[in-house]
């Protein structure tokens, strides 16, 4: 049996991308993955162009009397201004396909409601009615002293976000008081929270695990302590629990 260790929160000294959790992640993944080899090539092009600009044209360089005062140039006009050009259309293509592919709403299962507060956030399961109403709650973040062995600090709350995969979701994000945003790097997600307005976006988890977020936003003092966990299981166990 092979396990996989898949690292869905921060960790020091973190360089990378946390693993994916949804497709919309998963393209993200890949386009940056892209553009760094346009990125590479063109911080070395440069890099060399500039290098031996500045060798040929120092006044004590040995080389000075090989460089040419080049006055007008049409074929190298041409290349810089049509090779830039098809660089950014290349770029363009895929990013607005990946932009598309994230604001699309397919017909949600399921809807999630999000509002932030100073400092904590409120979640609201609207589709679901109980004899007091829609199942509501508040998600606080738990106190360092109060942590138990292998819970990660400034990121574990008391009533985490259940939510199935393998289902459409709809997550509607709001504010009560301030600017916030619902941010969920795993899961590719970052929504501001804005009072007065309803922002929505969709998410499509691949895979069980606990996901961690915080607010991405400056909100106050308390900024630090709004953590965000959403925990992924099987259809079979989001209906039965």
């Amino acid at each position: 049996m092979i396990l996989f260790q898949f690292l869905d929160s921060s960790s020091p000294w973190q360089l990378y991308f946390q693993d994916a959790a949804t497709p919309v992640m998963e393209g993200i993944i890949n386009l940056h993955h892209d553009l760094m080899f346009f990125i590479t090539f063109i911080f070395f092009f440069v890099l060399i162009v500039m290098a031996r600009t500045l060798m040929y044209f120092h006044n004590k360089a040995p080389a000075a009397g090989l460089a040419s005062n080049v006055v007008h140039g049409t074929v190298l006009e041409i290349v810089w201004t049509v090779l830039p050009s098809v660089i950014l259309i290349i770029v363009a293509l895929p990013s607005f396909a990946l932009l598309y592919s994230i604001d699309e709403i397919i017909d949600p299962a399921l809807t999630i409601k999000c509002i932030g507060h100073q400092w904590f956030w409120s979640y609201e399961y609207s589709d679901f009615e109980s004899k007091i109403g829609a199942i509501n709650f508040d998600s606080y973040m738990i106190a360092e002293d109060e942590l138990e062995l292998g819970e990660l600090r400034l990121l574990e709350v008391d009533n985490r976000i259940v939510l199935p995969i393998n289902t459409h979701i709809r997550v509607l994000v709001t504010a009560a008081d301030v600017l916030h945003s619902w941010a969920v790097p795993s899961l590719g997600i970052k929504v501001d929270a804005c009072t007065g307005r309803l922002n929505q976006t969709s998410v499509f988890i691949l895979r069980p695990g606990v996901f961690y977020g915080q607010c991405s936003e400056i909100c106050g003092v308390g900024h630090g302590n709004m953590p965000i966990v959403v925990e992924a299981v099987s259809i079979d166990k989001y209906i039965l629990d």
